[in-house]
């Protein structure tokens, strides 16, 4: 999801500083920017590459790859421009420019960059004094689709259009490209030196992907000539068209490529939002499509049925000869799905209202009913083509996050924020989201690098670990209290309270001051005393002794009854109906308890309306009131005990405590919601919610929960998908949210605009650039600014776990867990899948030797 549209004077500089699409947050679809894992460091210190996780894409040898056929690729939108630098360029974007452009470091599944020798011979810093200088030599056979070599004019041409200088150039990102002096071809045509005016220790990032001059040469051409086609490139690939009207890039072989020639024919990046990738699997109109744990899901349960329908299969061919069994067909009604949610009674409630009198609710209910079959039959075929499919997993170079919005308000205070952090349990989110997939769920320790990179270390610990006693330790230290959240008896300081003064006297709001000793015996004298106490405890008890006897008894008359005839059970049930309604045709409510309805002693809780006819009525309405209550009763009759709220507890069944367990939860819970000066400690918590985001809604759930057991209320709010970040993230009108960010091989460049301090603008609000936490420091700015100077790789990297450090420590962001990455793909796909870190080599992508290959495989043979 782009950020554009994101309130410009507030939340981005005008000169954009990140190298990458960092602008692509991953909120709830996954896209990911590829081009933001173009590079990284090369040292082997730091992490262990076994620590992140191994790609998944069904890995072979060239050989092992069938020639020709036609892959279609799944992509979430039609990619608004191929231009990867400007800011509507998307994961489509990259994902097109990684196929057809030239990449000069790729990146390993430890996502450690590696020099991609199609493009590159070396690339290394040749000076360091007085300036740093690097000397890139270039494949000799590496050219353009038109036949030009690739040399310095395409490097020059890119540096001016992205160095910043000139506002006619249409570009979001330019971190690097301001720091070169100057770029000269070398000793021949095949030489680049790039000579930067101060040190930049990620040189590596620039020139990944690299446009041709044409592209980059005017600004006519940037803005507007790439964003519908590119027609020149140097990959395996080519854009060979991109249709709009059936919302597909089609890329082809390209026959200048001098590298290893691509496998596949043709490579279609076909459009398939995310919601819809379930229909697209079924209808066979994709090769490889990225999925959530929903569809995961669908898919598992669509292989039992067919294990299933196996199953039955070979009982009816055993059974051959024999009497025909009763469940021979294949019409087995799912057990899953929307016709799964269908109890009986809800089945005749809706049949009743559909053949009802009221022709308005008639047609309502035929119409609902319609829709419902509809929602059966098309989920029923699609889970049917759902089988025969892979699902290939891995962890996506991102991480989930749980942001706290320090502009304003209680978490504008570190000590709350640093309370809330050490409340949340990161260990059981990662287990709840992970585990069920069968993926390390190991809560990432840093901000700045994932599991597995050199940059990645464990720094974690300058927050501290989960400790609900420490939170709340926290939160008193800051003023809150379960005292402060009960408001004040006196009006002012001192010792008098008010009450209401009848009108007419004297007074500026009619009210008179009490004193305290006045104030504590008004508040005794609501209270009920002790006798009133006592005679409604025994009357609760009494009730409930009637009620269990009324229980027993009605059991032995079940377990007697024998051959008794339907005519005797059903006076037994009138007579017990009688008794219990004590004579009268409107039941008491006197003993009934509503599960989750807060009444006080004393009152009523509202009963059902009595469906008793009290007026004539039609036929057909007599028939609809008893359908309906038939319907209610067997939902009834399924219905468990629980804590159900607005669930009918017996007669007599007293209201549960609101001190259950006082010495189980004493240690760990507040005696009630924390506040300070009246006002309760409460947080708004915003969540999308689109059908990709249930996991992070439960994610969210969860967190409130925990929040709750320090006295922090949560205000769940659920905004829609194209709200979310635009209208809330981006514009800071959230206290609480979870979002994602791309992991970066680069911290030291890509991080800094995530974390910096948040600096006033000129028009008065807040310049916060990619940081929609609204929390940083100066200190933080420093360590990031002397990292992305310092040429000696390790030296680098320990600025930038200290950046990270400090950045636990002002508890802006807490890492959660790395997300899954879920791929479905047809078995015969190789070398394709959930790459993690690695990045894709398209020419080696293609269907397994032997198996189909692709849709056009039969027209070939």
């Amino acid at each position: 999801m782009s950020h554009v549209g994101a309130p410009r004077g507030r939340t981005c500089s005008r000169t954009l500083r990140s190298r990458t699409l960092r602008s692509v947050a991953l909120l709830t679809t996954g896209v990911l920017a590829l081009g933001a894992l173009s590079a990284c460091t090369s040292e082997e210190d730091g992490s262990e590459p076994s620590a992140a996780a191994a790609p998944d894409i069904s890995a072979v040898k060239r050989e092992g790859v069938a020639q020709g056929g036609t892959m279609r690729w799944a992509v979430d939108t039609m990619p608004a421009t191929l231009n990867a630098y400007q800011a509507d360029a998307d994961a489509a974007t990259s994902r097109i420019a990684g196929a057809v452009l030239p990449a000069l470091f790729t990146l390993d599944k430890s996502g450690r960059p590696q020099r991609n020798p199609d493009y590159l011979e070396s690339a290394k810093i040749v000076e360091r004094e007085p300036k740093q200088v690097v000397l890139y030599k270039l494949n000799q056979q590496a050219v353009w689709s038109n036949g030009r070599e690739i040399g310095a004019p395409d490097f020059v041409a890119q540096w001016r259009a992205l160095r910043g200088k000139d506002s006619a150039y249409w570009t979001a990102r330019n971190a690097g490209y301001e720091r070169i002096e100057k770029i000269e071809r070398g000793a021949n045509n095949l030489e680049v030196r790039v000579t930067f005016n101060k040190p930049y220790a990620d040189w590596e990032s620039l020139f990944s992907p690299l446009y041709p001059k044409d592209v980059t040469g005017t600004p006519n051409a940037f803005n507007d000539g790439a964003r519908k086609n590119l027609k020149v490139t140097a990959g395996p690939f080519t854009v060979k068209k991109v249709d709009g009207k059936a919302k597909e890039t089609t890329l082809a072989r390209n026959p200048h490529w001098w590298g290893e020639p691509a496998k596949l024919d043709q490579l279609i990046m076909r459009t398939v939002p995310r919601k819809e990738s379930a229909g697209a699997l079924a209808a066979r109109k994709v090769d490889i499509v990225e999925i959530d744990t929903t569809v995961v899901k669908r898919m598992a349960l669509a292989e039992k049925d067919a294990e299933r329908e196996a199953e039955r299969e070979a009982e009816k061919e055993a059974d051959k000869g024999t009497e025909k069994r009763a469940d021979s067909g294949g019409g087995q009604a799912l057990t899953h799905g929307p016709g799964a949610a269908i109890t009986p009674g809800s089945a005749l409630r809706s049949w009743a209202l559909a053949n009802g009198s009221d022709e308005e609710k008639a047609e309502e209910a035929a119409e609902a009913r319609k829709r419902t079959a509809e929602s059966i039959a098309r989920y029923a075929r699609e889970q049917k083509g759902l089988r025969g499919y892979e699902i290939r997993k891995s962890l996506e170079p991102a991480f989930t996050q749980l942001a706290l919005n320090g502009e304003s308000g209680p978490l504008a205070d570190e000590r709350v924020r640093r309370a809330v952090a050490r409340a949340i349990n990161r260990q059981e989110l990662a287990d709840t989201v992970l585990q069920p997939l069968g993926l390390q769920a190991k809560p990432p320790g840093s901000h700045l690098a994932l599991m597995g990179q050199k940059a990645y270390a464990d720094s974690s610990e300058a927050l501290g670990k989960q400790d609900t006693l420490e939170a709340q330790a926290l939160l008193a230290d800051a003023g809150w209290t379960p005292d402060g959240a009960k408001k004040k008896v006196t009006a002012k300081a001192g010792s008098k309270a008010q009450k209401k003064r009848p009108e007419g006297e004297e007074g500026e709001d009619g009210d008179e001051e009490l004193s305290e000793e006045e104030a504590e015996a008004a508040a005794q004298a609501k209270r009920p005393d002790a006798k009133t106490e006592e005679a409604e405890k025994k009357k609760a008890e009494e009730q409930k002794r009637k009620y269990e006897e009324k229980v027993a008894a009605e059991e032995k008359k079940k377990g007697d009854k024998g051959d008794k005839d339907d005519d005797k059970d059903a006076a037994a049930a009138k007579k017990k109906a009688d008794d219990t309604d004590a004579g009268g045709d409107v039941p008491s409510d006197e003993g009934l308890y509503i599960v989750g309805d807060d009444n006080k002693p004393g009152r009523t809780a509202p009963r059902p309306q009595s469906a008793h006819v009290l007026s004539p009525a039609s036929l057909a309405r007599l028939q609809e009131d008893a359908l309906l209550r038939q319907a209610a009763a067997v939902d009834d009759a399924d219905k468990k005990p629980g804590g159900v709220a607005g669930a009918y507890a017996p007669r007599g069944t007293a209201a549960p405590s609101s001190s259950t367990s006082p010495s189980a939860s004493a240690a760990t819970l507040p005696s009630g919601p924390l506040g300070k000066d009246g006002k309760p400690l409460s947080l708004r918590f915003v969540l999308p919610k689109g059908e990709g985001a249930e996991s992070l809604r439960a994610v969210g759930e969860r967190i409130s929960r925990m929040l709750d057991r320090i006295g922090v209320g949560t205000e769940i709010t659920k905004v829609s998908d194209d709200e979310y970040f635009k209208d809330h993230i981006a514009s800071g009108h959230y206290d609480l949210a979870l979002y994602s960010w791309p992991a970066s091989a680069f911290p030291a460049t890509d991080g800094r605009p995530i974390y910096a301090k948040p600096v006033p603008a000129s028009d008065g609000s807040l310049l916060v650039e990619q940081n929609y936490t609204r929390v940083g420091t100066d200190h933080i700015d420093q360590l990031f600014a002397s990292a992305a100077a310092e040429l000696n790789e390790k030296k680098s990297r320990d600025l930038v776990r200290q950046a990270d450090a400090r950045i636990w420590a002002a508890a802006g962001s807490i890492p959660l867990y790395q997300r899954p990455q879920l791929v479905a793909v047809k078995p015969t796909v190789v070398n394709a899948g959930a790459f993690g870190f690695q990045t894709p080599r398209y020419q080696d992508i293609g269907f397994r030797e032997g198996g189909a290959a692709g849709p056009d495989s039969k027209k070939k043979k």
